[in-house]
């Protein structure tokens, strides 16, 4: 008997027909002699919803307060699923994060997963039922109700097969798997068989909207292997896992894009040791996440400072920095929106040389302008024109040979 994991996302129970078809889904591997946890997430389009409710009230809803609003939406779910399989002829029970023992730190819309103790999941498992949790929240020590950020089911799913030592964590989703390239951008996308936690971590990071960057983070860390499939079919999908020796003889994996970008400019800052420690360190304070970082050549003793950041924190970030412009002499900080990251990723970049010349050579070609460049050991990641960002994915993917 193998102790299952199975997490679907919110397309997969966007409406009451898809729910249905998820708990044909969950009760056929259960009579298959399984245990099973599910994880879910909000229906397709309700957290959305939730939010929008909320700025309707307040145009800054208070962060505790958007947390116990965003929860009820995988309550919804869990509990929708329970009666389904219910009328399935199954025993189910569905638990919200706090109920399965999920306990995470204080810092609302984004926490993180300080610990999990499964012993009611467990018992419950023991008894014969389907166990259905609520992914994306949890709660703090002090009882306060947490959600895990966008995609944050996915860390769900991933903590709790580590936690109960699942044998199997299959994240189902609307599209087959992992593919070389967002196949709505990309129509000759390829979908891979397996890939590395280190650049399945750099696509999701990098705007592959399959997984939770996080999620993966803490499946290298716990060596979680997981699959990748659709929950419209039964086609194999993709597995995730430490990388190996045949991983490194494909230069390039993937191609990604992230259209949900912004920049954030600080003009004429004083070019002083310390001046850029303490701008990151007041973004760093609001709990915002910042990417590509440029610092411009010094002239006449000052110098522009660059980030990227996400686009619906960006407005906040300028907001966050803007008491600081005059205390440090700079001229002005602003927002600029109307740009895409596009970036390539693969583990076999490191024994090849001549990635990046070939990359910018093709940008080139197509008339596409660079502003940022950012690079690590598997990835090199440049900053364009929103407008630019299609047709760039496509050529640099014909350009890899990606589709081959």
């Amino acid at each position: 008997m193998s102790l299952i994991i199975q997490k679907y996302g919110g397309t997969s129970v966007g409406d009451p027909d898809r729910i249905k078809n998820v708990a044909r889904r969950v009760f056929a591997t259960q009579q298959g002699g399984n245990k099973v946890v599910v994880i879910v997430s909000a229906m397709s389009g309700e957290t959305d919803s939730l939010i929008k409710r909320a700025k309707e009230i307040h145009p800054e809803p208070n962060e505790r307060e958007m947390d116990v609003l965003l929860a009820t939406g995988e309550q919804t779910t869990i509990a929708l699923l329970a009666m389904a399989l219910h009328a399935l002829g199954a025993k189910a029970v569905s638990l919200t994060g706090a109920q399965a023992g999920i306990v995470t730190d204080g810092i609302h819309t984004k926490a993180k997963i300080a610990n999990i103790t499964p012993k009611r999941v467990h018992e419950l498992l023991n008894e014969g039922n389907i166990v259905i949790i609520a992914g994306f929240q949890g709660i703090t020590p002090e009882g306060h109700i947490t959600t895990l950020g966008r995609g944050g089911s996915d860390l769900s799913a991933i903590a709790i097969a580590a936690a109960i030592k699942a044998d199997v964590c299959q994240i189902y989703t609307d599209v087959d798997g992992v593919y070389t390239a967002d196949p709505h951008i990309v129509p000759n996308a390829r979908k891979l068989s397996e890939i590395s936690y280190d650049e399945m971590l750099e696509l999701a990071a990098l705007g592959s909207k399959v997984m939770q960057a996080r999620s993966v983070e803490f499946a290298k860390k716990f060596g979680v292997v997981f699959e990748v499939r659709s929950s419209f079919n039964d086609n194999l999908g993709t597995i995730v896992k430490e990388e190996t020796t045949k991983m490194e003889d494909v230069v390039i994996r993937g191609v990604a894009v992230d259209k949900n970008q912004a920049k954030v400019t600080i003009a004429g800052v004083p070019d002083k040791p310390g001046i850029a420690a303490r701008v990151f360190r007041m973004v760093a304070d609001a709990h915002i996440n910042i990417d590509v970082i440029v610092q411009n050549v010094s002239a006449k003793g000052s110098t522009d400072i660059s980030f990227t950041a996400p686009a619906n924190e960006a407005v906040k970030a300028a907001k966050v920095l803007q008491p600081l412009i005059k205390e440090i002499g700079a001229h002005e900080v602003t927002s600029t929106e109307g740009i895409a990251k596009l970036s390539v990723v693969g583990i076999g970049m490191r024994s090849h040389p001549g990635i990046a010349a070939k990359m910018f050579e093709t940008l080139a070609n197509k008339g596409v302008n660079i502003d940022m460049i950012s690079t690590s050991e598997i990835k090199i990641s440049v900053i364009i024109k929103l407008a630019d960002a299609d047709k760039a994915a496509s050529a640099i993917h014909d350009a890899f040979g990606l589709a081959k």
